[in-house]
């Protein structure tokens, strides 16, 4: 009777075990999807975003500065020398070198190193006046110089307008044994550097108002009235050891004009 009893309680062991284990709590069922979600709305990109319409200022007119007058205003021809008449022209051999004529040219030859040459017309005393004249370096380097000497006085103050073989134009004041350059050398691309060249020189005077020219190009000005008037001269100069040379032909000098 006893092992009978003791199999009806093992058997009954497991139901009264699982009444009293607890149930699981069912977890909520997932939601049912009714179509693809939907994505966040994306940006547009503006590539060329529209700019504000354009308004422009108003106009100013600046307040214009005239222009200076750099013409050559001339009137009648009151000299003319074609360098056929070595009578009118300062010539000779002499320490630096010689001046003398050849065809219808004057020619000033430096031999010195470092020397200086210049030859005076006769008789020509002028006041205002606008002149031309051509030169025409053969042999000439860098510095050695060449030009025009004007408004020379009898005691030899005058004014020198100079061009040399490095580009650049001057001008020199001699004045009372005192030497200074109202306008130092500068470069011009007008300036034909070396030689042989050709350059039509260009001096307008009046008053006290002098214009430089070089081949019908305007270069500068210089303000000056301590020598009104006077005669008219060439001039070389060697800058080194080595000889220069120098032509000048077809001068004229014709009444300036303002």
């Amino acid at each position: 009777m006893k092992w009978r009893l003791w199999i009806i309680l093992v058997a009954s062991f497991p139901l009264g075990a699982a009444a009293c284990i607890s149930q699981p709590t069912q977890l909520p069922p997932l939601p049912t999807e009714t179509g693809a979600p939907t994505e966040a709305p994306t940006e547009t990109i503006v590539w060329f975003p529209p700019t504000a319409t354009f308004t422009p200022l108003p106009s100013v007119t600046p307040n214009k500065i005239p222009t200076p007058d750099t013409r050559a205003v001339f009137g009648e021809l009151i000299l003319q020398d074609d360098f056929s008449q070595p009578e009118n022209w300062t010539t000779g051999k002499m320490t630096a070198g010689s001046v003398v004529f050849g065809k219808n040219e004057l020619s000033l030859g430096v031999s010195q190193p470092e020397g200086y040459l210049y030859s005076l017309r006769e008789d020509a005393v002028v006041g205002d006046f606008y002149l031309e004249i051509t030169a025409s370096p053969s042999i000439c380097r860098s510095k050695d110089e060449y030009g025009v000497l004007f408004r020379v006085s009898p005691g030899l103050d005058f004014f020198r307008f100079g061009l040399n073989c490095a580009g650049e134009a001057r001008v020199d004041r001699f004045l009372a044994g005192s030497a200074s350059s109202p306008q130092p050398p500068t470069v011009s691309g007008v300036v034909p550097p070396g030689a042989p060249s050709s350059s039509r020189i260009g001096i307008w005077a009046n008053g006290r108002e002098i214009r430089f020219y070089v081949n019908n190009e305007y270069l500068f000005m210089i303000h000056d009235q301590s020598l009104p008037s006077g005669g008219l001269g060439v001039y070389a100069r060697a800058a080194g050891p080595d000889e220069m040379s120098v032509n000048f032909s077809e001068l004229a000098v014709y009444d300036a004009q303002s």
